[in-house]
């Protein structure tokens, strides 16, 4: 993990095996910033959705216990979320670096959706 102190905060930089351990072990919250689109195509099973266009710190789960992760395609959009709850006054916030192109190369499961008929289908690691 790198962090980032921020006037307001850290801002943590989380690699993929390291979201992955963390969802494994019940001990972060992701959150997937990109839109509505993007997520119903394909997304990391269990993350949450609450995209950039309508994000809004205060709609993030408390800090207490487990760690909010923001994630999207590449992290340009997740830094960038993240950086604005930092300016709201998180204390501390994490994103995925690479985003969920990332998380694919890595061979991480997924949720993606099978083109035939429209229906979740889980990709399991390579």
């Amino acid at each position: 993990m790198d962090t980032e102190n921020i006037d307001n905060g850290e801002l943590q930089t989380w690699t993929t095996d390291e979201v992955a351990d963390a969802i494994a072990n019940e001990k972060i919250v992701l959150i997937d910033v990109r839109t509505p689109a993007e997520y119903a195509f394909e997304h990391v099973e269990g993350a949450m959705l609450l995209p950039m266009a309508f994000f809004d710190p205060k709609f993030l789960p408390g800090e207490e216990g487990k760690t909010v992760v923001l994630m999207c395609g590449s992290s340009a959009r997740s830094g960038k979320m993240a950086r604005k709850a930092l300016m709201s006054g998180r204390e501390r916030i994490a994103h995925l670096d690479g985003g969920f192109a990332a998380w694919k190369k890595a061979g991480q499961p997924y949720i993606t959706t099978d083109m035939a008929s429209g229906a979740p289908v889980r990709k399991a690691p390579n």
